[in-house]
């Protein structure tokens, strides 16, 4: 099974749609989002992609009672936590915050196959014992190439794929 894995989209739903675009041709079967939508709006458009998708808030999210109503009430595909998020797919154990810090003590417990993060936009691959410890960068490409992760709960592959992003005009 292939799962994308993103964080700190920051309202930019124009690279979020490219996300999802590439999410759709490598068949994707579920996303994980470690925080910082900012907006309902993105959530919607994350409800989009038609399956299921698993994020955690973050730091800057606007107003977090709006988003967990949204994601409650209104959006099927939407599964929302507050700090830690955890899900299993295919016997591949996977659990989700915003920060490192706390991510970090996650994958030290041995109890997951995958603990992803997000909040410093820079995309990091680590091994802890047999746990993956991931962030995937920011959809929203304010400080690195936007982008985000494709990992293969068979094989453990983990592939970052970066976001085509115009970068203006030359004079």
């Amino acid at each position: 099974m292939k799962i994308a894995i993103m964080s700190d989209s920051h309202d930019n739903i124009w690279n979020l749609e490219k996300a999802l675009s590439l999410i759709k041709t490598e068949e994707a079967s579920m996303i994980v989002h470690c925080g910082d939508f900012v907006a309902p709006f993105m959530l919607r458009e994350l409800e989009k992609a038609g399956i299921p998708v698993y994020g955690v808030l973050g730091n800057n999210d606007g107003s977090q009672f709006l988003l967990a109503q949204t994601a409650l009430t209104v959006l099927k595909n939407i599964h929302l936590f507050e700090l830690i998020g955890t899900v299993e797919a295919d016997g591949f154990r996977i659990c989700f915050t915003h920060q490192r810090e706390v991510a970090e003590g996650l994958a030290f417990t041995g109890r997951y196959d995958l603990v992803c993060y997000g909040h410093s936009h820079q995309y990091n691959l680590e091994k802890i014992k047999d746990t993956i410890l991931l962030n995937p960068g920011e959809i929203m490409g304010k400080n690195k190439e936007p982008g985000f992760c494709l990992v293969d709960t068979e094989n453990r592959h983990v592939r970052r794929l970066i976001l085509d992003v115009p970068r203006g005009i030359e004079a």
